[in-house]
């Protein structure tokens, strides 16, 4: 005769599915974007009046073609200052980064943290079908790591077959 458990029947546990935290629920969508024709001067005037360290540029089609930083203002404005030109004399098209490393807004917020520890960014645009959607700062993934507070860590990692 094999062993009865006294216990009675178990309550069903609620085991709540994996949530998949992707780019695209934390990205930012309302974007500071700069043209490629805007002078460097409207730039630095943007970034004082936005508080923000840099921003996606973009085409008449909403498609970006580079990223103009804090860092690439200063440039021109220290080589202005040293060939005595004026800091409107260039223009965005000349300060611009033209390689710019993007992030699907598919894609995990883990997996863009350790992106954004691999490449020492700041922020990645988000691009679908050509056209600028948003873009994903290290901040926004702190906001999400916030909401997560209460939660089991692997249980927002999606199966990985």
């Amino acid at each position: 005769m094999g062993i009865k458990s006294f216990q009675g029947s178990r309550k069903q546990q609620n085991v709540a599915a994996p949530v998949a935290l992707k780019v695209r629920d934390y990205m930012t969508t309302s974007l500071i974007t700069f043209r490629p024709d805007q002078s460097v001067q409207e730039v630095v005037e943007s970034l004082i009046k936005y508080k923000i360290s840099g921003g996606p540029v973009v085409n008449n089609k909403q498609e970006l073609v580079g990223i103009i930083s804090e860092g690439d203002c200063l440039k021109q404005l220290s080589e202005s200052r040293y060939y005595n030109m004026p800091l409107d004399h260039d223009n965005v098209e000349k300060r611009m980064v033209t390689n710019v490393e993007t992030i699907d807004g598919n894609m995990d917020v883990f997996d863009a943290a350790n992106k954004f520890l691999n490449s020492k960014r700041r922020r990645f645009p988000i691009v679908e079908n050509g056209k600028l959607i948003g873009q994903i700062s290290q901040k926004d993934i702190l906001k999400a790591a916030l909401e997560l507070k209460g939660e089991n860590w692997n249980s927002t990692v999606k199966n990985r077959s």
